[in-house]
């Protein structure tokens, strides 16, 4: 917006001062601002609809309706037009309203004469508190600067609503904050450990007291010495020892300096500024209509990124403001357990870690950044609980589980000494776990069985020694893509893998190629919306139809594997053809790397992920190509049983015991040693005590899993006399039943086995 169209802005906003100021009722003043504004917008109509605890918007002002409309006539969330503008957090702006397809009329308001219709949606933090809308007897459209005016007061009037300087108290519904009783929610578990301690509600959000800029030349002048001064706090925390370090962690927070430096992130407050309202001001337009925006992606990793700007726009704010830093030592009590809605990464290392036990998200996943900074760190951290923010109180008792994401607020006396005996018991079984780190992982018939990691980021590295792995049997590669703000560069890619295969040493490592597609969508590689995106253009089938990318990927670890050896394996192959045409791409590369004179790794070997059911069909002839084959189990059980594993209602449907799953897995087994290849299974099957037992029974030798469980499925192994349970379990495996959960519980028990 230019000066000379945001001058009739600016005036209205004086205006709004002024009036804010006045020594009379709410409603009078609400009922003076609609007319204010539609005397600015030459308006035959100005309504204010405001949302209820119910999301209802009821008319609470209007100017050219009729006034016994207001605060009868109420919409619901997406009805009618006002409904839809609260809904899609957009502006609507029509010259004939009622041919609309979501027109709805109210006979109450009187507003048939009215067509035209611009309506504005008033957010505060990205939520949808309101409507302001506009109305004209003629059909006209509305232009650009007249949307943008109305955008800057719903601003303003968004924060006076917040403030109750518009509304009586009690004029809306208080939400019940006050709730004492115990409560239980269950999440996604996103970093390991138990934490006990006291709620520290994380609230970034900073008060604005000046909406209205008095000099814009100072506002502009703030604004660039607050953005200023964040750039320089990003690079002095990536110079600092602890963070500057190489890794995921460092890789967020260069993505986050990314995000400081964006012109266009730059340009929308400096014209915000423009308009006339304060930095403070712009900074929480820019944010709240980013917000709004972005939560109503379906694109996972997008939304994911919205945590990151969020945390600079508030972060911005505080430098404006000259509120402390979140998280000062003296201002965090001991055992504080942080819960937000969101966080970005660098908002988590504002917190002292010394008081810090545990962080709690109502959003969040294995691959958001604060996700991986908080295991970074070791903190156990619980994700993905719907409405959980709600019932908590600042300093109220609350556990959190980061091994299975459970969640306890303000625990019966009962559940905390459940769970404080759990802490010594976990504690304890650790003590067993580390006293055979370094004991082979062997049956007591001498059945010997090879326990690796699964891995993805730098920082799941040290766990390999410090759980005693054997080797890394799954490091995922996309990780690094989805981390990433742009497609990591050769060089970055090469070093990334250089580091994983230091820190294996002698110890083998099976690098997947990119599973991307399905929930692992990047901002930088198009993609079309699916119906059934797991079983859409995914992994493999994006490799070969996109044969640059899946080239570049093994170009990097050729280079990082030079003079030792290499393994590398293709996930989502559904016929032997697409590994014929993957391992081709893979011999082009060798090939051209021989032509240049550039060093080799000392060995080769490519291999296949068995996740689709139709390859295990294909065995005889997968078998005489492929060095080594790995079973997918999170995959191929999704598939075998046509099962969405993301689906809550089908998660506990079907048992991964099933004997039809078990007899599909034996099959495997005996047509990869019938061919004498190698087969190893990596999944969730492996890292589960009763699971890993079935599975050394029916003939595995290698498994790959999570770092928390090669200690429990360790010392499972070491109690087992392998013999004595296949001939148990194998002629159970025709049986109708639906699992033989049961039955190898009961092996177990008479067996003593330790699962």
């Amino acid at each position: 917006m230019t000066a000379q169209t945001a001058t009739g802005p600016r005036v209205l906003l004086r205006r709004m001062r002024e009036l804010m100021a006045l020594p009379i009722s709410a409603q009078a003043r609400l009922d003076r601002l609609v007319t204010m504004i539609a005397a600015n917008m030459v308006a035959e109509v100005c309504s204010i609809y405001l949302a209820r605890t119910d999301k209802t918007l009821e008319l609470f002002s209007t100017e050219g309706l009729n006034k016994d409309a207001v605060h009868r006539t109420t919409l619901k969330p997406g009805e009618g037009l006002v409904g839809e503008i609260a809904r899609t957090a957009q502006p609507l702006n029509l010259a004939d309203a009622p041919t609309h397809p979501n027109f709805a009329y109210k006979p109450e308001t009187g507003e048939d004469p009215f067509h035209s219709l611009m309506g504005v949606p008033i957010l505060r933090a990205g939520l949808t508190i309101g409507v302001l809308v506009v109305q004209n007897r003629t059909q006209r459209h509305y232009d650009e600067e007249e949307v943008e005016a109305l955008q800057i007061i719903a601003t303003v009037l968004a924060e006076h609503v917040a403030s109750g300087a518009v509304l009586e108290r009690g004029a809306l519904a208080d939400v019940d904050t006050q709730n004492r009783n115990p409560v239980r929610f269950t999440g996604l578990p996103l970093a390991d450990g138990i934490a006990m301690g006291y709620v520290v509600l994380h609230d970034p959000r900073v008060e604005i007291d000046r909406m209205i800029a008095d000099d814009i030349d100072l506002e502009r002048q703030r604004l660039d010495g607050a953005i200023k001064s964040i750039r320089e706090w990003i690079d002095t925390m990536l110079e600092s020892g602890e963070i500057g370090a190489a890794g995921e962690h460092r890789d967020v927070l260069e993505a986050y300096r990314m995000f400081a430096n964006d012109r266009g992130w730059v340009r929308r407050l400096s014209e915000a500024v423009d308009s006339g309202l304060t930095a403070e001001a712009a900074v929480e337009r820019v944010q709240n209509e980013t917000r709004a925006r972005m939560m109503r992606q379906t694109d996972h990793y997008l939304r994911e990124r919205l945590h990151d700007l969020d945390d600079l726009a508030n972060r911005l704010l505080r430098e404006l403001t000259g509120r402390d830093r979140l998280g000062a030592v003296e201002t965090l009590p001991d055992d504080a357990i942080v819960c937000a809605r969101g966080m970005g990464p660098a908002e988590l290392l504002d917190y002292d870690r010394k008081k810090l036990r545990g962080l709690i998200l109502e959003e969040g996943s294995p691959t958001s950044h604060v996700a991986i900074v908080a295991r970074a760190l070791g903190i156990p951290m619980v994700g993905r609980l719907e409405e959980f923010i709600g019932v908590l109180n600042q300093g109220d008792a609350i556990i959190a589980d980061g091994d299975s994401g459970e969640i306890y607020i303000r625990p019966p006396p009962e559940v905390i000494s459940s769970y404080a005996e759990k802490a010594r018991f976990r504690a304890r079984k650790q003590a067993q776990y580390a006293a055979i780190r370094e004991e082979p992982a062997i049956t007591k018939d001498g059945v010997r069985l090879q326990l690796n990691l699964n891995a993805g980021l730098l920082v799941d590295l040290p766990q390999l020694d410090q759980a005693g792995g054997e080797g890394i049997g799954l490091f995922r590669t996309e990780l690094q893509f989805m981390v990433s703000a742009t497609m990591p560069s050769l060089s970055v890619q090469t070093a990334l893998y250089q580091r994983v295969l230091e820190a294996a040493g002698q110890r083998p490592v099976l690098f997947r190629t990119l599973d991307l597609g399905g929930d692992k969508a990047l901002p930088y590689l198009a993609q079309e919306r699916e119906e059934n995106p797991a079983i859409g253009w995914r992994a493999i089938r994006i490799g070969l139809d996109r044969p640059a990318l899946l080239r570049y990927q093994v170009r990097a670890l050729l280079a990082a594997a030079v003079g030792r050896p290499l393994s590398l394996m293709f996930p989502m192959v559904t016929e032997v053809s697409e590994f014929e045409a993957a391992r081709g791409l893979v011999d082009r590369e060798i090939e051209r790397r021989k032509r240049l004179g550039q060093d080799m790794p000392e060995q080769v070997r490519v291999g296949v992920m068995l996740e689709v059911p139709a390859l295990a069909l294909q065995l005889e002839a997968l078998c005489a190509q492929a060095d080594f084959i790995s079973v997918g189990s999170n995959d191929l059980m999704q598939f075998f049983f046509a099962s969405d594993r993301g689906n809550t209602r089908l998660a506990t449907r079907y048992d991964s015991l099933s004997p039809a799953l078990l007899r599909l897995l034996h099959g495997i087994v005996g047509s990869c040693a019938a061919k004498n290849v190698p087969v190893s299974l990596c999944g969730e099957m492996a890292g589960r005590p009763l699971e890993a037992m079935a599975l050394a029974a029916l003939g595995f030798r290698s498994l790959s899993l999570p770092p928390a469980g090669l200690g429990p499925v360790k010392l499972m192994i070491r109690s087992l006399d392998a013999a004595r349970l296949k001939a148990h379990l194998l002629p159970l495996l025709d049986s109708p039943l639906h699992s033989l959960r049961a039955e190898l519980k009961a092996f177990a028990e008479r067996e003593s086995v330790a699962i």
